[in-house]
Formats: structure tokens, sequence, C-alpha cells
């Protein structure tokens, strides 16, 4: 499967419906390496991906979330901002949210472009996720990334703002 950067861009989607298709190891280890060759601030790479494919621990890390659907998915994958090896700027900015962010975007392109589906999950308890992983107390959990092949139905269409809505030239 192989398309240009800006196709893969628009064929990328939020995918909340999963097949049971197992997903393959190489298939996982690939966009794993795709976020970890990411840019982030001085090169720190702050990052820590938690790969469940456990049903109990995906059931575990579920009751941190609101939504049955992510139950579906066969893999859900943790992304985690460790504080200790982020940058932070002079006026105390720590750039782990950034950071992760680069990361997760590189992971979700490139399932997609596997031909995988995902979806970037915000809204879930990060104290009891954070429980439920036993993380360290400067590790955090960030995102939330079901995993697997998009099961059946339609792509919803993408609302997106006008480029004139979001982009002011000189100012």
């Amino acid at each position: 499967m192989s398309s240009s950067f800006f196709d893969l861009v628009a064929q990328r989607y939020s995918v909340r419906t999963f097949s049971q298709e197992p997903v393959e190891k190489d298939k996982i280890l690939q966009i794993l390496e795709a976020a970890r060759l990411a840019p982030s601030a001085v090169n720190y790479q702050p990052w820590r991906f938690i790969v469940a494919t456990d049903e109990d621990l995906k059931a575990e890390i579920c009751q941190a979330y609101r939504g049955e659907w992510l139950r579906n998915a066969p893999v859900i994958i943790v992304a985690c901002a460790d504080h200790e090896q982020s940058w932070k700027r002079r006026d105390g900015k720590d750039h782990c949210d950034v950071d992760i962010a680069i990361a997760v975007d590189h992971l979700i392109l490139a399932a997609t472009e596997l031909g995988l589906g995902t979806c970037w999950v915000c809204a879930f308890d990060a104290e009891r996720l954070h429980a439920i992983l036993d993380l360290p107390e400067h590790v955090e959990p960030i995102v939330l990334i079901p995993l697997g092949y998009p099961g059946e139905g339609p792509v919803p269409m993408k609302k997106r703002k006008a480029l004139e809505e979001i982009v002011s030239w000189n100012r």
C-alpha cells in the first residue's frame, strides 16, 4: 500500500469500529518505529509506549475510559510522557505534551499507511489509568490509541475549518 503523504493525511480518520482480525506484531513494531523516529525538543524523546494486547489489561484500561467502543480494539497503545526526560524551556514550559503529540501523529499516520485504524483518545481518567498501569510518579499517560483493522461502516466525513480561518500572513 503506497500513497503520497497528502493522500495519507486525507485518508486518516478516527476509527471507532474495529474488526476482530488480529494485528500482526511486525506492523505494531513498524508503527512504533515511526513514533521512535519522531522529532522531539532537544531530541530528548520523553515518551514511553505501553502496548496492551492482553484482554484483561485492555479491560482494565477501558475502566478509565467512558465509552464501550474502545473494548473492541484488538490493541490499545498508551502513549506516556516521562517528565524527568523532557526538555523544559527557560520559562518552565515542559515540552512533553508537544513531543508526545508529534510522536503519536507519526504513529497514527504509519498505522494508516499499513491499513490500520486508530483514534486519538484523551477523555479518560488519568489518575485511574496511572494506577492501573502502575506508572512511576513522573510518567503521565497522555493519550490512548486503539489500534486495529477498521470494521464495517461508513467512513465519517472530516469537518475541518477553511485555511482562511486558521492562517494569517505576516501577523
